[in-house]
């Protein structure tokens, strides 16, 4: 196996728990909102996508590799939808804004990730 090669299945294996980690304490914390002006603000939401930005970013700089990272953001992807799909009384995510923050925001903060990433790479 080539050192290419153990760096990548090292760094997706580094990625699982990272994901799994992210996904769940983003999706306790993106229900979090606070009362401004008679308004709701789901600042959760926020913070667990900036959450999931420092991880993805730590696994892209610590591997120099792209793969973690999107290895990262399609598992909590991933998670977080199957936690959609519950039923009813068992959901952990439902459709209002802060779900839907959280759960479209994973997108695009791992693309966002991924093109910032890209510095880190190896040559």
């Amino acid at each position: 196996m080539t050192r290419r090669a153990a760096g990548a299945a090292g760094g997706i294996a580094a990625a699982v728990p990272a994901a799994l980690f992210a996904a769940l304490a983003g999706t306790v914390l993106h229900g979090q909102k606070v009362l401004v002006a008679g308004v709701d603000v789901p600042w959760g939401a926020g913070a667990a996508l900036l959450l999931l930005a420092a991880v993805e970013l730590w696994l892209g700089a610590a591997f120099r590799s792209l793969l973690p990272t999107a290895a990262c953001g399609v598992l909590c992807y991933a998670l977080a939808g199957w936690w959609t799909t519950l039923p009813p009384g068992r959901r952990l995510i439902i459709g209002d804004l802060a779900g839907n923050l959280w759960i479209y925001g994973i997108a695009v903060v791992t693309v966002g990730m991924l093109v910032y990433c890209r510095r880190y790479r190896r040559p």
